[in-house]
């Protein structure tokens, strides 16, 4: 089959494209052609072994892919790689049947980035009706889906930061009520005067760096943010336990992947409801580019530069 493989930790150019031989599915697997690859900023810290679990070589990466086993068409999460290929091997436990009436790009993006922003939302920050929410890189995967649900939702005022024009106009269109420079020099002052001079309730953070800094002194008592990656690859300032007493603020943090730890279905759950909303017409996503396969090399050029929207694919018959 073809394939994209790492053979040396790095960036965009360790991505290889490869002849392998076709994976097997093992007890408890299925074997899945592969119709769309869903790229993901946790697949370019595997490329370069950053991420929060390891990476060993060679690594094919990916973790996301929808396509066909049996005849049914599901959408599905791999174990620790292997998505960017024609073929992939995907626990039964984290594969689910994709409706009618959702497409390749809707399934994956809901998949790992509408979980994601429904996780964050629901049991991360407990947002009530009311609150403020502000939604960084709005314009990302998780960030058209975050705005979509917080108005769904009943957030009382969504403030989306984004880094162009476009970016803030697309956030604007899913709902957001107001839309921010994520450039601006002072963060905390922006999100202020953004939400009417008050401080706000929550926040999404997978920036880091000064963002997250200025996000946090933007809280209001009993304000919560919830961070859930770093793709500005810099390290936010420690946080002192004692600065938390001071607006009573909870900062969280959230990976996926411990989801399904928890009792109950909740991924599950989770993305039924995700599915629901969309083919109920209150929840879209927003496609934002599809590479052959053979070029994932350009897409991670793309994600890194953080000049994309919504959801990037791979395309495995190209």
């Amino acid at each position: 089959m073809r394939a994209v493989q790492v053979t040396e930790f790095g960036g965009p150019e360790v991505l290889t494209p490869v002849e392998l031989p076709d994976p097997v599915a093992g007890p408890g697997e299925v074997l899945i052609d592969v119709e769309r690859i869903g790229v993901n900023y946790a697949d370019t810290h595997q490329a370069e072994n950053s991420y929060l679990a390891p990476s060993k070589l060679p690594l094919v990466p990916g973790g996301e892919v929808v396509g066909k086993t049996g005849g049914k068409r599901v959408v599905a999460l791999l174990n620790g790689g292997g998505g960017y290929a024609e073929k992939a091997v995907a626990p039964e436990a984290t594969t689910f049947g994709v409706p009618d009436g959702v497409d390749d790009l809707t399934a994956l993006s809901m998949l790992v980035q509408g979980t994601t922003a429904w996780v964050l939302l629901k049991r991360n920050a407990h947002l009530e009706k009311g609150e403020s929410v502000v939604v960084h890189a709005a314009a990302g995967g998780v960030g058209t889906v975050a705005v979509q649900l917080a108005k769904a939702w009943g957030a009382g005022r969504v403030i989306a930061t984004a880094s162009s024009d476009e970016k803030r106009a697309l956030a604007l269109e899913l709902g957001a009520d107001v839309a921010v420079d994520s450039r601006a020099e002072d963060m905390t002052a922006t999100l202020l005067e953004a939400n009417n001079g008050r401080r706000v309730d929550v926040v999404l953070d997978m920036v880091g760096g000064s963002t997250t800094d200025q996000s946090i002194a933007a809280l209001a008592p009993f304000g919560r943010l919830a961070f859930y990656g770093m793709a500005g690859r810099e390290n936010p300032k420690p946080v002192e336990l004692r600065n938390l007493l001071g607006h009573s603020t909870t900062i969280s943090g959230m990976w996926l992947p411990h989801v399904f730890r928890l009792p109950g279905n909740v991924f599950g759950t989770a993305l039924d409801e995700l599915f629901q909303l969309v083919e109920e017409g209150k929840l879209k996503a927003i496609p934002g580019g599809e590479y052959p396969l053979s070029d994932a090399r350009g897409a991670h050029d793309a994600l890194r530069s953080r000049a994309t929207v919504g959801k990037l694919l791979l395309d495995p018959g190209k």
